[in-house]
């Protein structure tokens, strides 16, 4: 399990190291659209940050946010633009599936592009880990591929069933509904789902 998890941050490293395909260098569009329609409140983590783009647009608009990612050559971009463009924002190296550890609760808790990279043992362990501190009542944003995407390049495709399954304990899952996550390759953006799921 080890080795698998070293080879994973080692993967993550490596593609922070040149351009990975989900860098788009802006906000995912669908975070845009959750901010606009009032659904974004509180406190705010996002999970799995990458460069930082979701967390300076957040901050920008006012929001407290805490961005954490495992690959520390994600987190210095992140760090970096947060810097050169005057933003104050707060970005952290860390392990997805030990949230706890941070030591702080959290209202809403946003995922572009996170959870479809667990195993289904995975998966388990960090829907316990969003539980631990995400408020009740708070919600929890996820991005992910959808099965209708076609096969080929990028992480496994999510079904809803499989959404619906792995929160069907001590959560709610206000909606599912198709969206669209915007990558820098040509097609410009894939199949998606956006799920909202608050704490019980």
């Amino acid at each position: 399990m080890k080795a698998a998890k070293k080879e994973i941050i080692s993967s993550f490293e490596s593609a922070y190291a040149g351009t990975p395909a989900w860098e788009i260098c802006r906000p995912q569009h669908e975070i845009l659209k959750l901010e606009a329609a009032g659904e974004i409140h509180g406190r705010v983590l996002d999970v799995g940050c990458g460069t930082g783009e979701n967390v300076l647009y957040l901050v920008k608009n006012g929001y407290e946010v805490v961005g954490v990612d495992v690959a520390s050559a994600a987190i210095d971009k992140a760090k970096k633009r947060a810097s050169i463009r005057s933003i104050r924002g707060l970005f952290l190296v860390h392990d997805a599936l030990r949230l706890e550890t941070i030591g702080l609760k959290f209202d809403t808790i946003i995922d572009s592009g996170l959870f479809h990279v667990f195993s289904d043992d995975a998966r388990k362990k960090f829907v316990k880990s969003i539980s631990s501190v995400l408020r009740i009542g708070g919600t929890y944003f996820m991005l992910c591929f959808s099965e209708l995407e076609p096969p080929g390049w990028g992480p496994r495709r999510v079904t809803q069933n499989e959404i619906r399954q792995a929160f069907k304990h001590d959560f709610r899952i206000n909606y599912i509904r198709d969206a669209a996550f915007e990558t820098n390759r040509s097609q410009g953006e894939t199949h998606a789902w956006l799920a909202s799921i608050s704490r019980k």
